[in-house]
């Protein structure tokens, strides 16, 4: 008896050692401090971007954004304010949701005291659509046909962006840097008139025409103005030097490391620039930048890919001393151009590349750690859902276009020869049809689900916006399938 007890007695303990070992230890809450393990940062200034012509943050949520980005140590923001700035040259370039004058100085109070530096930015050239395609602006289109390019001859062009600038600086009166875009203005010089004058000054004085007054007019207040760099890599030097005196530029480079890439994001255009004594920024991303066409209209970032930018841009900081280097966040490839991946569905690449800015690398835990950190602002579970959520996106997106390429094949099939299966009967060898229905109602539920998922983080028209994009089309293409059907009946 007393040796049985001894044994139940073992048995007892070992037991209770296993589900010691079992159960799960505590878990550790990484804070957003104990990311960082360098006291000086490798870069000084450290941005961030808001592209705000889609998926633009509720005011409330707004303003929790840019707590967010001061944990993660940013120390600026660019903020692309498009149709969601409250304009009052011209009511119409708002949206119908914009925000309002009290909204831009909450915004402004707010990140003043988070020691976070405000830039705004208002395009002067290229991505002009929004004001472009306002009925009564038609004629200032530098091409009839092309919304997106102001013609930098018409002297009221440059009245309309100084008009614009003076709206921005009316709610934002204490910036230090202005953001003018510049970029992409792809139909520079397509126009006659500004061809000829083009080829008789060249690209830099063509451009420096239209934009030298409006960086000059800055400057007189003390505001150094910052412009994208692609349109400057083929200027003479004559123009640079020209450009150098009056404002900084702003590098980007989305894929890989700038020393390796192609066209003007390789690094051989820093030297360049940098050689004509023009001050210079870098520009990495976090979201809406993925390299290939059929991630433009992404729903998530590429996580390795925006490691490895920022990791790559810190090192051509270092080596050419540019003055700092800012996380671009795009939300449409341009503004007439579907949304993609909205910030709340970003926010690991967000915290990841604010620590690799500041240290160098990645934190210890990698990107994992980042994720972590949001739980001291009450961000991981919500963040979390929002990636869930966006990944089953994806997915539904990638295997709804296929089962779409299916069921048009088969049914052309079935409509161009009789003697198949399918058309001899439908019902049981039509079966693509049946799959269609799925992924309808499957989208319904996904549309509910985001709904729910991104309610007071961003408006409801932009969230029906994204909802009717992605998976509307799939619901047009069942009832068209459905009706081209009834011929095999």
């Amino acid at each position: 008896m007393k040796k049985f007890a001894l044994i139940f007695i073992a048995v007892l303990m070992q037991a209770g050692i296993s589900s010691a070992q079992q159960a799960p230890a505590p878990s550790k809450v990484t804070t957003f401090d104990q990311l960082f393990s360098k006291e000086k940062p490798v870069t000084a200034k450290r941005g961030v971007h808001m592209h705000l012509t889609g998926l633009p943050p509720t005011p409330d949520r707004f303003v929790q954004l840019l707590k967010i980005f001061a944990a993660a140590r940013y120390n600026c923001v660019v903020i692309e304010w498009e149709d969601m700035f409250p304009w009052t040259i011209e009511k119409r370039f708002r949206s119908s949701f914009a925000y309002t004058p009290d909204d831009i100085r909450r915004f402004c109070k707010v990140a003043k005291e988070l020691n976070l530096e405000l830039i705004p930015e208002v395009q002067c050239l290229g991505h002009m659509e929004t004001p472009l395609s306002t009925p009564g602006y038609e004629h200032l289109r530098e091409v009839a046909s092309n919304s997106s390019g102001i013609n930098p001859l018409n002297p009221k062009s440059r009245e309309l962006i100084q008009a614009m600038v003076d709206d921005v600086l009316k709610l934002m009166p204490d910036v230090k840097q202005f953001h003018l875009g510049g970029d992409e203005a792809r139909t520079l010089g397509k126009n006659p008139e500004t061809k000829a004058y083009m080829e008789k000054h060249g690209k830099g004085a063509l451009y420096l025409n239209h934009v030298g007054p409006i960086l000059d007019n800055l400057n007189q207040r003390n505001i150094r103005p910052i412009l994208w760099h692609d349109m400057m890599c083929d200027w003479d030097s004559k123009a640079l030097k020209s450009l150098a005196a009056r404002c900084d530029l702003m590098v980007w480079g989305y894929g890989g490391h700038p020393d390796n890439a192609a066209g003007h994001h390789n690094t051989k255009y820093i030297k360049r620039f940098q050689e004509h004594g023009v001050t210079q920024w870098g520009a990495t991303a976090y979201k809406g930048a993925e390299t290939t066409p059929e991630r433009h209209t992404s729903d998530r970032p590429v996580v390795s890919e925006r490691v490895e930018n920022a990791t790559a841009w810190v090192d051509v900081s270092g080596r050419y001393k540019l003055k700092g280097i800012v996380a671009t966040g795009w939300s449409r490839w341009s503004v007439d151009t579907m949304q993609c991946v909205p910030i709340d569905a970003a926010l690991d690449t967000l915290v990841a590349i604010g620590v690799i800015l500041h240290d160098g690398k990645l934190p210890a835990g990698g990107v994992d750690a980042c994720v972590d950190a949001l739980e001291e602002l009450d961000e991981k579970e919500r963040f979390l859902a929002c990636k869930k959520l966006m990944e089953r996106m994806t997915s539904l997106r990638r295997n709804g276009w296929k089962v779409v390429r299916q069921a048009r094949e088969h049914l052309t099939l079935c409509l161009r020869d009789p003697r198949r299966t399918s058309a001899r009967n439908p019902a049981q060898g039509y079966k693509a049809v049946g799959h269609m229905n799925g992924i309808v109602r499957q989208s319904q539920r996904v549309g509910d689900q985001m709904r729910a998922t991104f309610k007071d983080l961003l408006p409801s028209e932009s969230i029906e916006e994204y909802i009717a994009t992605r998976l509307g089309p799939f619901k047009d293409e069942l009832d068209d399938i459905n009706e081209k059907a009834k011929a095999l009946k």
